[in-house]
């Protein structure tokens, strides 16, 4: 992608040297340097061509990208840590992986604590970036149990699109997703965005509630990759 830009704390911890809080904090200290210039809170940098200096030292990101396709389960928060003490998207991986010099790994995308399915856990910032931002609509498909069957009115306006409190919302595809369980009402549902919560909120509006959702796809990921297993280390994804 020309022109990859990201934020200074944010290399600055993807460099293994410290969070992006403590980064924020050396930058404020005076403590980098961007280009020979002391650096400022908020700069962005192009990681191909400016050079940043901490510590007497220039900082490079680690050059071994890592790509990690994890099942999530119920429960698990997807962050790397969290105040409240719930596990962690880390805690899916192996101790020698998450404990590696220099590995900091962030989950891509939202998932929510009560949703569950496919995330990719990387240290490439500039595929995250491809990943999840709004202009590049990658498309995520979700398999989504409600309480019930929804009327016609209800698929109409799904179709038509549902406004939210922040902005309309649509669907690129929904059907209904037969399995084992007949009882139960699945459908199949794509989105090319990631706003948060975004299916509970939908169909919440509708007056449905979802009682589970999965995540089974997002650009060109499969869940059907990992083959039951909770992770996988992948190469590099190649998006279209």
């Amino acid at each position: 992608m020309a022109n990859y830009t990201v934020k200074l704390q944010k290399f600055m911890a993807q460099a293994g040297v410290a969070s992006r809080r403590k980064a924020e904090e050396l930058i404020a200290a005076g403590q980098v340097k961007v280009n020979n210039i002391k650096a400022t809170i908020g700069q962005r940098i192009d990681p191909s061509h400016d050079q940043v200096e901490w510590g007497g030292r220039t900082l490079n990101p680690s050059q071994n990208k890592r790509y990690f396709l994890v099942n999530k389960p119920v429960g698990v928060v997807s962050t790397t840590s969290d105040e409240l003490g719930r596990p962690t998207v880390l805690s899916l991986l192996p101790p020698n992986i998450t404990q590696e010099p220099n590995l900091r790994l962030f989950p891509v995308g939202r998932l929510d604590v009560d949703s569950q399915g496919l995330l990719l856990l990387t240290n490439d910032g500039q595929l995250t970036q491809q990943l999840t931002h709004p202009k590049f609509q990658v498309q995520k498909t979700y398999l989504v149990r409600l309480d019930r069957h929804p009327t016609s009115l209800a698929l109409s306006r799904l179709q038509k699109g549902v406004k939210l409190k922040d902005g309309w919302a649509h669907v690129l595809e929904f059907h209904r997703y037969h399995n084992q369980h007949e009882d139960q009402v699945w459908f199949k549902v794509s989105v090319d965005e990631g706003r948060n919560r975004l299916l509970r909120r939908i169909f919440d509006r509708l007056g449905y509630k979802v009682i589970e959702l999965v995540r089974i796809s997002m650009g060109p990921l499969n869940l059907d990759q990992l083959e039951g297993k909770t992770w996988l280390e992948i190469p590099l994804p190649q998006l279209n």
